[in-house]
């Protein structure tokens, strides 16, 4: 693909050292030099707009009405495409539980998106998560934690299985934990009724991640501390963090900023289908969901059921309802989540490396992005 030189100046930009001002210059889809210096000819004036890296989200099931468990290639791929055109250009598919033969089918089709450079990774939340913190996976089909079964996922996932979830009391847990330590893929800690002793021991045995913290664990306690007073006082961990004002109140949201530090905290979306398309009825997975007022909940339990945000939505409200720092909360949704999972390419401004940057204007809205050198339309 022929790409124009572009060169950006008048710019904050959000580098991972620190945040630059001055100007940026692109030239075949990467990031050629970055500067400060004097005018520069033939450069475009952004008047003072923040330039980050293109956003991560390692946590999405869906959005734009098609989600990754229906392993539809052109689906999935209005979902890339939606996301990206938002500031969104790398996204890890996210599937829920399902029965062993749909998950095997499910896992070989992200894969080949994975394969086409669409897609970053694979990501399953479930099955090996606990019924009474289910959230919205159907329990029937959880089950207990099976290093054949996670190999065969690693098989039809050709490398691209970058995440699983895992409830550390389940039996099995801890050695699929290590198995999925020495092939390479990260594990989190999540839908789970784990104590704390129980949920230090899974982050010894190499899980590095904590499930959308707050959400579908057993609860913080001062004498029960739980899954999230363990993850939030190991510095081995990144947590998830929903930030859609929905899931997680902001004032419990602000405490994970203040306990882990916004070096720790992985903004995600957990997104479905729904997302960008209004109130209704949907599905995720094979369960009934209705959107009111852009919250998704199951039709059955009425538990929360995924969210209907966009990740700089996230990063808005970090901003605005938190007041972390706008190079901290772009970082916990770009390099942050990026190096949780050992995505490289993605989530950095530096030079030499791929030109995937947003436009954001003062209110931290989307004004531009490009994707590998190139403007998104």
């Amino acid at each position: 693909m022929a790409h124009t030189p572009v060169t950006l100046t008048n710019a904050r930009v959000v580098t991972p050292d620190g945040v630059h001002e001055g100007w940026l210059r692109v030239e075949n889809g990467r990031v050629a030099a970055l500067g400060s210096d004097g005018p520069v000819p033939d450069g475009r004036d952004l008047g003072g707009a923040w330039v980050v890296p293109g956003l991560v989200d390692t946590h999405v099931h869906g959005g734009a009405g098609h989600a990754f468990p229906e392993a539809d290639p052109e689906g999935m791929r209005r979902t890339v495409a939606f996301n990206r055109s938002r500031g969104v250009t790398a996204l890890v598919g996210g599937l829920v539980a399902a029965t062993p033969e749909d998950t095997l089918r499910q896992v070989a089709a992200l894969a080949e998106l994975c394969d086409a450079g669409e897609l970053a990774g694979i990501y399953l939340e479930g099955p090996f998560i606990s019924r009474a913190r289910c959230g919205a996976h159907d329990p029937e089909l959880l089950r207990d934690p099976d290093t054949a079964e996670f190999d065969r996922w690693l098989e039809a996932g050709r490398g691209h299985v970058r995440m699983v979830t895992v409830a550390p009391e389940l039996p099995g847990a801890l050695e699929l934990i290590g198995a999925a330590a020495s092939s390479g893929v990260v594990t989190a800690v999540g839908h789970t009724e784990a104590t704390y002793e129980q949920t230090l021991a899974a982050f010894d045995a190499g899980a590095s991640v904590a499930t959308h913290l707050y959400n579908a664990m057993r609860p913080l306690g001062h004498r029960d501390p739980g899954p999230i007073a363990a993850a939030l006082g190991d510095e081995r961990v990144t947590v998830e963090l929903i930030l859609d004002n929905v899931h997680v109140h902001p004032g419990a949201a602000g405490l994970v900023f203040g306990a882990a530090g916004p070096g720790r905290v992985s903004l995600v979306t957990d997104a479905m289908s729904a997302t960008g398309l209004g109130d209704g009825e949907y599905t995720l997975g094979d369960l009934r969901v209705r959107v009111s007022g852009g919250e998704a909940r199951l039709v059955e339990s009425g538990a929360i059921a995924s969210s209907t945000i966009v990740l700089p939505q996230a990063v808005r409200n970090a901003v605005e309802g938190l007041g972390v720092g706008v190079p901290e909360a772009v970082r916990s949704a770009s390099s942050v989540p990026a190096a949780a999972l050992g995505l490289e390419g993605v989530g950095r401004i530096e030079v030499g490396g791929r030109a995937d940057l947003v436009v954001l204007d003062g209110g931290l809205e989307v004004r531009e992005v490009m994707y590998e050198g190139s403007w998104v339309e």
